[in-house]
């Protein structure tokens, strides 16, 4: 079995515990009504995650690419019912390998990403410097 990316075991962690706070929903907008069995959580998870055996390798990139546009908008039942914007993200970097970057250089702000926010700090400085430059 192929070992999963860490973004792979991000997803399948975030719906064990959708499934272990009883939160997790099974059918097309939950209205299936609540995953009471361990199996089928894992299932779910495993489709969710892009893992699972039994579906091919495009359905994998689009389900893994899904849930990941849900988590993004904050769209999860997890987020929903605890109020986070990002999931795993608070009080850590905003690209670091749990939220699928490398290395980054400030911890996360609520509902900004660190790298907008640093572009638009620059160029405050640089319209403010600008402004003393001509009144002087």
């Amino acid at each position: 079995m192929a070992k999963s990316s860490p973004s792979q075991r991000k997803t399948s962690g975030r719906v064990m515990h959708e499934f272990k706070h009883g939160e997790l929903k099974s059918g097309k907008g939950g209205k299936g009504g609540k995953v009471k069995s361990r199996k089928q959580a894992i299932a779910i998870a495993m489709h969710e995650s892009g893992t699972s055996k039994y579906d091919s390798s495009s359905e994998k990139k689009k389900s893994l690419a899904k849930s990941k546009r849900k988590e993004s908008k904050g769209e999860t039942y997890q987020q929903a019912k605890e109020g986070k914007s990002h999931v795993g993200a608070r009080g850590r970097r905003e690209s670091s390998r749990g939220m699928g970057g490398k290395n980054a250089t400030r911890t996360t702000r609520r509902g900004s990403s660190g790298a907008r926010s640093r572009t638009n700090a620059a160029h405050k400085r640089k319209s403010s410097s600008g402004r003393k430059r001509k009144a002087s």
